[in-house]
């Protein structure tokens, strides 16, 4: 992979000075896929008004023995109340049905109107190549509101779990995210019916550590920036 010569839209949003808070929305698939972006996150919350919305409440998630039932929802929704105040993001949630979640034309239409009155200058969401359905359906979701809004936001992907979730991801920006790493995994953790340290320490931690390489420096989380050509004819 390389980097571009100039600085991309995401590069310089970590390094420039904002006099105002333009907003930034987060769309994942499922309440704990916060693993995604948040050290990321925490770089640009000074800088920016967070949003994160979830596409499901994640009702039907498997965590620890005996949270699978009908309070399941409730408690994951909490969980990401409490993970998105430590990232000072105010969180939102869709209706769709964890594991069974459908890039509808309503679907698109509603999370069109959030992204409409939200007004953000990028959003971040899942690489719609994806071992996962419901992350795959995310992306695809957030890729036609982002066209039916005439691409209006700047458009970025993120990995998560690379190789048995996120698939054929070939990053063009990355971040140095070294500073803000220990902050993400208190966030992550603040999903404790998922029991993620296996998660993050079997997938997460390499696959920082390799963005890592990749761009010079100790972790480092990637992102796919989406730019359709343009006809000149």
């Amino acid at each position: 992979f390389s980097r571009p010569r100039d600085p991309s839209p995401l590069q310089s949003a970590c390094a420039m000075n904002q006099t105002t808070k333009p907003r930034i929305v987060f769309v994942a698939a499922h309440p704990d896929d916060t693993e995604g972006f948040a050290a990321t996150a925490f770089l640009l919350r000074d800088k920016y008004e967070l949003h994160v919305v979830a596409l499901t409440h994640g009702e039907k998630g498997l965590g620890l023995a005996g949270l699978v039932d009908g309070t399941t929802g409730a408690r994951r929704t909490q969980e990401e109340a409490e993970a998105c105040a430590l990232l000072g993001a105010t969180p939102h949630f869709l209706a769709e049905i964890d594991g069974d979640a459908y890039a509808s034309g309503g679907s698109v239409g509603l999370l069109a109107e959030i992204l409409r009155a939200l007004h953000p200058v990028a959003v971040f969401t899942h690489w719609p190549v994806d071992g996962h359905r419901d992350h795959a359906v995310c992306g695809i979701l957030v890729l036609d509101a982002w066209r039916r809004l005439d691409r209006r936001f700047e458009l970025y992907y993120f990995e998560v779990m690379s190789g048995t979730q996120t698939q054929m991801f070939h990053p063009s920006d990355w971040v140095d995210i070294t500073t803000t790493r220990d902050r993400k995994y208190k966030a992550s953790y603040c999903h404790v019916s998922q029991d993620l340290k296996e998660v993050m320490d079997e997938w997460h931690d390499p696959m920082e550590r390799f963005r890592g390489i990749e761009c010079r420096c100790a972790f480092a989380e990637a992102f796919l920036h989406h730019v359709e050509p343009v006809s000149l004819v």
